[in-house]
């Protein structure tokens, strides 16, 4: 504001234009928006408008908005903390609601594992133990080769006589 203020006023003083130090002080502190209104009562109220170079006015105004700025991010930081804190104890309010949901879970999930096992071992008795102990009968086997019961392929005797004539055979041959 401060160098387009300047600018302004330089070029209508180039054109002729004079102006007093209070007029120009008047116009930069009548610019000034609501927020600033603290400060432009001080400056009226304290200090001589005739006296005040332009410079020393940017300067206190500089000055103040700077203080301003320390004072906002200040408040911020408060702000900030207090959330924090609030947000603590909100949770310390909503850990006991937790709690009580977190051990409901926890018992859901216990009682629904304790389910899962026992269905899991149903199922598996179920596809095991169809077939009774007497199916496992090694004497009720077929073989596939002979086709006789009481044994398998693997442990067919016609197998190992074939086994024995081919390996005559081999030899021979």
């Amino acid at each position: 504001m401060q160098k387009r203020f300047s600018h302004i006023v330089n070029h209508l003083i180039s054109l002729g234009k004079s102006f007093d130090k209070e007029e120009l002080n008047i116009k930069i502190l009548k610019c000034l928006d609501r927020s600033w209104q603290p400060k432009v009562t001080a400056i009226f109220e304290s200090k001589d408008l005739t006296s005040m170079t332009i410079t020393s006015l940017f300067g206190k105004l500089r000055e103040h908005e700077i203080e301003m700025n320390k004072l906002v991010v200040q408040e911020s930081e408060v702000k900030h903390n207090k959330g924090i804190a609030l947000k603590a104890a909100n949770q310390k309010r909503k850990q006991d609601s937790s709690d009580s949901d977190e051990y409901t879970m926890s018992l859901l999930s216990r009682k629904f594992n304790k389910f899962l096992k026992k269905n899991s071992k149903d199922q598996l008795s179920k596809r095991y133990n169809s077939k009774k102990l007497n199916d496992f009968n090694p004497h009720t086997y077929t073989c596939y080769d002979c086709g006789e019961q009481g044994h398998i392929k693997a442990e067919c005797p016609n197998n190992e006589i074939k086994e024995k004539t081919d390996f005559k055979g081999e030899r021979r041959g």
